[in-house]
């Protein structure tokens, strides 16, 4: 069957113009995982991109090992589109390993191999790749509590991994948690060189309003500990409205944003300059007016500034971006812009920023 659909989809191709191919793309051609535990089973996400000119098809994807599952993108993928080849591997025994992850494709060749290696052990003791953030002598899995899409009622949840790294038991506990967060160390206790969690669950019911919520944590390096720039944890949450109860033919007439780019690079500018702006240029493809009922942004660095916040269909308005290097600071954060909108389809969208510079 896998190889049907490549002949069809090659055929197709071919039958457009006679240079048109599906080109595949992967960001990386193995994944190395480093130490794992045994029975702690891990995923590897390759990102498949098409470099071609004619959809690119991913027919069947073979690891050489049962201890290996794959998914991947089941749909054709256009040119300049991307999709995605996980593999979950469940290790059987101890030690080092290499597996191979045949993708049958419509490109030539039509068979690329992707791998995943790295270490089987009974306990984790490099920590350098699970918790790569450091707070005096704890390593952290996350330098950020993002919870990104939650709609009202939802108690989504996430885990920060903490490892002692000190000499002495160690208490992992957040100060300043905000009243809808709720957070549980497990153990409650870590001996010198254990690791463990702490499990936070956002009550999205506590949340006062649509939109980007952010507040600042900080992580207790020990008994007595004060708060500061040095062990603080940016938290976020974004609560999107819910339109699940529109019908179809709402949905139908409903609006539509388009955005002329949702990635900016202001890396060039802000090399030679201490403020960068750029230009985005928003419009409604949809059938009612298009309304920008919130527009933030999650660092101070970033300013915006919206022509119009409601736009008939069809009608387009200018958003500027405003970056100024000096407000960036030296622990640079994700900088993006936020907008939540009354198209049902795209109830949030975020325009991530570039802003690489040297200080």
């Amino acid at each position: 069957m896998k190889r049907l659909l490549i002949l069809l989809y090659a055929t197709a191709c071919l039958a457009g113009t006679a240079t048109a191919q599906a080109r595949f793309t992967s960001n990386t051609e193995e994944h190395r995982f480093g130490q794992i535990e045994w029975k702690h089973p891990v995923t590897a996400e390759y990102v498949i991109t098409n470099t071609g000119d004619c959809p690119l098809v991913l027919s069947e994807v073979e690891p050489d090992c049962a201890c290996a599952v794959a998914q991947w993108t089941q749909t054709p993928i256009a040119p300049g589109e991307k999709g995605t080849v996980s593999v979950t591997f469940d290790a059987e025994a101890l030690g080092h390993f290499y597996k191979s992850v045949a993708v049958f494709t419509n490109a030539e060749p039509h068979v690329v191999y992707l791998s995943l290696s790295g270490e089987v052990v009974q306990e984790i003791k490099d920590f350098t790749r699970t918790h790569p953030y450091v707070i005096g002598d704890i390593r952290l899995s996350l330098d950020a509590l993002d919870f990104p899409d939650a709609q009202h009622g939802e108690r989504p949840t996430l885990t920060l991994g903490v490892a002692n790294l000190s000499t002495q038991a160690y208490e992992p506990v957040l100060m300043h948690l905000p009243p809808y967060i709720q957070a549980q160390a497990e153990p409650a206790v870590l001996q010198p060189g254990e690791k463990g969690g702490i499990h936070l669950t956002l009550d999205t019911e506590r949340l006062t309003d649509l939109g980007l919520t952010q507040t600042s944590v900080y992580l207790s390096r020990f008994t007595g500990d004060k708060v500061g720039e040095e062990n603080e944890l940016p938290l976020s949450a974004v609560l999107l409205p819910d339109f699940s109860s529109l019908t179809e033919t709402e949905r139908a007439n409903a609006p539509a944003v388009s955005l002329s780019a949702d990635k900016i690079d202001l890396s060039e500018t802000l090399a030679r300059k201490r403020k960068a702006k750029a230009d985005v240029t928003l419009t409604n493809t949809g059938h009612s007016p298009l309304q920008i009922s919130k527009l933030q942004v999650f660092h101070p660095a970033v300013g915006v500034q919206l022509k119009k916040s409601i736009l008939q269909p069809g009608e387009s308005t200018r958003l500027r971006i405003t970056v100024t290097k000096r407000g960036i600071g030296k622990r640079r954060r994700h900088l993006r812009v936020l907008m939540i909108t009354n198209d049902p389809a795209h109830p949030k969208v975020e325009i991530n920023i570039t802003a690489a510079h040297r200080p």
